[in-house]
């Protein structure tokens, strides 16, 4: 699962980093994302631009918005065969701008949980595999939304968590967005991220509370 993410990068260098296109208005560091809240995604490989989309995937034929808070992830292994993911899956697909995720880790079985910040080694900035949504009510309103995909973790997150966010590098990104990909070879890119370019560090618990959205909360504690 991947319930809390960061982007806490200069938006001048994010966007320089990622190659993306015009954004800077959009996006402004943050520390403690949480679902329901307003995240950047990129659907266009040509366009590279930067929208807001309201965390927690909403279905287009879904009646009750609510079911958005239980969609915030959609497991790779099973996205193209789900009936509230596959749609998009062929059609609306997304990158979530990142450059951490946050995991909970008990030490001890029963013992207090410690958030931990998992980020690349550079500091550099990634982008998770997403899905998207539109869903207009009758009144003309619109909602816009996504979901973060998951997979199996590497051997750095599976010493803290079964599962972890899909992280594509710049290799794979584009190719996730390409409109006419083969779905198997969309599949294959649902893969973990190399455990040696990653890294991570325990974190204040201040970050429990999504209301904790400052520098401080990704500040390394000691063990």
């Amino acid at each position: 699962m991947c319930g809390r993410f960061t982007l806490t990068l200069d938006p001048g260098e994010l966007q320089t980093l990622l190659n993306l296109g015009p954004f800077v208005h959009l996006v402004q560091p943050r520390y403690n994302i949480a679902p329901s809240q307003p995240i950047p995604i990129v659907k266009d490989a040509d366009t590279r631009s930067v929208e807001l989309y309201r965390w927690g995937l909403v279905p287009f034929w879904a009646d009750d918005i609510q079911i958005g808070n239980r969609m915030i992830n959609a497991r790779s292994e099973t996205v193209h065969e789900k009936p509230s993911f596959k749609a998009a899956f062929k059609s609306r697909r997304c990158l979530i701008l990142a450059d951490g995720f946050y995991e909970w880790h008990a030490a001890e079985k029963g013992g207090p949980k410690t958030p931990y910040l998992f980020k690349l080694k550079n500091d550099h900035p990634f982008t998770f595999a997403g899905l998207y949504e539109h869903k207009t009510f009758p009144e003309g309103d619109e909602l816009h939304t996504c979901t973060i995909l998951t997979c199996e973790p590497n051997d750095l997150v599976r010493d803290y968590h079964n599962r972890m966010p899909v992280m594509l590098g710049e290799g794979a990104r584009w190719d996730w967005l390409a409109p006419d990909a083969d779905p198997s070879a969309l599949l294959a890119l649902l893969t973990p991220y190399p455990a040696e370019e990653m890294k991570c560090f325990p974190v204040s618990r201040a970050v429990n509370s999504p209301e904790n959205d400052r520098p401080e909360v990704i500040e390394p504690l000691s063990e």
